[in-house]
Formats: structure tokens, C-alpha cells, sequence
């Protein structure tokens, strides 16, 4: 049987955006392709001769010992390229010896996802003087790539520029829990006072502390009365942000993806304060499987703060609704349902883990894919 090699910066699993994206792909080509996965993680270590660990059924190796061992044959790698992932500084030198070594190993093909290209700061920052660095190394690995995939249209122009020979292919990050058939009566039938917050545990609880400081500021009609607060690991700062806060909420760490599912799918309003500046793109947020779960679950995303249109190609999706101090734009409860149901439309034309996995298949040339 064929086996791909995915690269990943973590362990997959759990609701971690790399992992669910990556775990994804692997149960996806499996189930239709009967097409095998290995991982290679750089935060997993073993010792020698031991068991290699697996994750539902597919097996996980350490990837700086993945040289190591000549026995492993694979047709394809996929390289989930994320450089603070790979190294703290966003230098991973390490890792493109690899991808060199792995390419002289195996003639078949390199596929990189960038899920970051390179990073930007003030100059008091390590981003600010290493951004050079950082922009070669993401340069080499596409040079190496046989084709890359980007999220976002903006990825896609810089990346071009970056390398005008690569081969690059545009696709958001699909949802990192399910994806469900929902009726417009399952979408137009829920409370506007049920919101989420979803995600790793940076995340969380980033988006927790604007969500305290904003919520006197949500309009009445869709204000807050239940919070769930889903994902990451167990946090007791998330926890102490909840304790006077002036909703219900029921917090939920390490909670499985079809369990967040059941729940998300209720909900009327996600808080996302994904971004560390506000002055970066807001298509930048189609690398999130967070944010792409609430597209996939009829949920409105709102922001802290005003951002940029999302779109691809001509085709933009309904927002980016947001609330600040003195200023908000958020569907009311009577137009909620439309948007939402938008929301969900522009999901299943564009991001839907089928056709990224189509996408992908194709590039291999595996039989079958469309």
C-alpha cells in the first residue's frame, strides 16, 4: 500500500489547528484512496527501538530522527510548513536539511502547505531582525516543493512574488472539528444569545480577555446570556476569567472535535481575537480551522476590532462583523439567520475539507480524484 509522509509541527490531534488540518487529510485519503499516512512531528521523541505511537491508527515518528531510519518508504511527503512551529525563532535550518535528504531519498513528490510564510515586528522583537532569514528559508522550501498550497489570496500574491516559478494552489483551511449538513431550519432556529469561543489555548484565552472587556458593547438583541468556551488545554487563567463573568458559561478544555461539534452547531456567535495586531489582513484568518469550524457551523465570527474584506476572487464573504469600545457592525437577531446561512454557503464553495482533499489527491495522481 502507498504511504504519505505528512510533516507537522505537533503531535496531531486534539482541536489544534495544524493537527486537525493534517489528521484530516490523512482519515480523508484513507477512506477514500485506502492511501496510508505516517507523521513525523518535531515536538514527539522516543526512544530507539521502542513503539512508534499512532493517532487514530496512523503512526507517528519523531522527525528529527526520521533519517534515521531507511526502512520507511514513502511514495509522497506533505510538509506542513508553520517556521515558528518547527524552530522558537522561525529559523528552522534543521528542517530544510531534511527536506533535502528526504528528496534525494524518494522520487516522488513534495507538497508544502504554508501555513506562514514568514513573520513581522517592531524592532525591539527577534521577528523584526530575523525576518530575512525567515523569508530565505520559506523561499527554499518552495523552491524544493514540487507544487504549495496557501490560504488566502494575499499568501498567494506574496508567495508568487516571493518565488515566481512556484507552483501554487489556493485553498483556505478547512474546519478543525466537523462539517455538517445543516438545514436552514437548524440554522434559522437557534438563540442569538448562545456564543463560543473555540480554538488552541493561546487562543482562548486571548479571545477571552477582549471578549470580557467588549461585552457591554454587543447589541442588545444578540448580547450574550450563554458562553461556551471550547479547546486548548486545561488553563486555570481561562478559568479565573470566567469566574465573575456576567454570563453562563460552561468552559470545556481537551474536549473532543464531534462533542465541540454537537455544541458549536447550537450557537449563534463566535469571538475570535485571533490577530496580535489589527493591522494585519483579515483573510489572513482563513488559516484558522477555528475560525473556519464556525463558517462550517452557520456561526458568525465577530471580531474586537474592524478588519478588511474576506474574499476570494470576487466572491467575499458576508462580514467581518466586529465590536469595539465605541463602534460595533453585528447582525441583529432578525438578520442573523441570512448571514449566517451565507456564511455557511461561502464555506461549502470554497474551504470544505472535500475539496481540499480532491486538491490534494490530484496532485499526486492518485486514482479517482477528480
Amino acid at each position: 500500500m502507498s504511504t504519505l509522509l505528512q510533516i507537522v509541527p505537533n503531535f496531531p490531534g486534539g482541536i489544534d489547528g495544524v493537527g486537525d488540518y493534517a489528521l484530516t487529510i490523512a482519515k480523508k485519503l484513507f477512506d477514500q484512496f485506502g492511501y496510508e499516512t505516517v507523521f513525523a512531528s518535531k515536538r514527539f521523541d522516543r526512544e530507539p527501538g521502542s513503539t512508534s505511537p499512532s493517532v487514530a491508527g496512523f503512526d507517528v515518528l519523531s522527525l528529527n530522527r526520521l533519517l534515521d531510519e531507511p526502512e520507511q518508504k514513502y511514495e509522497h511527503v506533505l510538509l506542513h510548513y508553520v517556521n515558528y512551529g518547527f524552530q522558537k525563532r522561525g529559523i528552522p535550518f534543521r528542517l530544510l536539511s531534511i527536506l533535502r535528504a528526504l528528496r534525494k531519498q524518494h522520487r516522488g513528490k513534495l507538497v508544502t502547505i504554508f501555513h506562514e510564510l514568514y513573520a513581522s515586528g517592531p524592532p525591539w522583537t527577534s521577528a523584526f531582525w530575523l525576518r530575512p532569514v525567515q523569508i530565505h528559508l520559506a523561499k527554499s522550501v518552495a523552491c524544493l516543493s514540487d507544487e504549495c498550497i496557501v490560504s488566502s489570496d494575499n499568501f498567494f500574491s506574496e508567495l508568487k512574488r516571493m518565488v515566481p516559478d512556484a507552483r501554487v494552489q489556493l485553498h483556505p483551511v478547512p474546519s478543525g472539528l466537523e462539517e455538517p449538513s445543516l438545514s436552514p431550519n437548524q440554522i434559522v432556529h437557534r438563540d442569538p444569545h448562545r456564543w463560543a469561543i473555540v480554538g488552541g489555548t493561546a487562543l482562548v484565552q486571548r479571545s477571552l480577555r477582549s471578549f470580557r472587556r467588549l461585552i457591554r458593547r454587543i447589541p442588545d438583541s444578540v448580547a450574550p446570556r450563554t458562553l461556551f468556551v471550547l479547546g486548548g488545554n486545561e488553563n486555570p487563567v481561562t478559568r479565573s476569567l470566567l469566574v465573575d463573568l456576567a454570563v453562563q458559561s460552561d468552559y470545556r478544555p481537551r474536549i473532543a472535535a464531534i462533542e465541540a461539534s454537537e455544541i458549536f452547531r447550537t450557537c449563534s456567535f463566535a469571538w475570535f481575537d485571533y490577530f496580535h495586531r489589527p493591522n494585519v489582513e483579515t483573510s489572513v484568518i482563513l488559516k484558522s480551522s477555528a475560525f473556519a469550524a464556525a463558517c462550517a457551523h452557520a456561526v458568525i465570527p465577530v471580531f474586537p476590532h474592524r478588519g478588511s474584506a474576506i474574499s476570494l476572487g470576487s466572491d467575499r464573504l458576508p462580514g467581518p462583523f466586529f465590536v469595539e469600545p465605541d463602534r460595533s457592525e453585528i447582525p441583529d437577531a432578525h438578520g442573523r439567520a441570512e448571514i449566517a446561512s451565507g456564511i455557511y454557503d461561502w464555506y461549502q464553495r470554497h474551504s470544505s475539507s472535500e475539496s481540499l482533499v480532491q486538491t490534494i489527491a490530484s496532485i499526486f495522481g492518485l486514482n479517482g480524484a477528480q
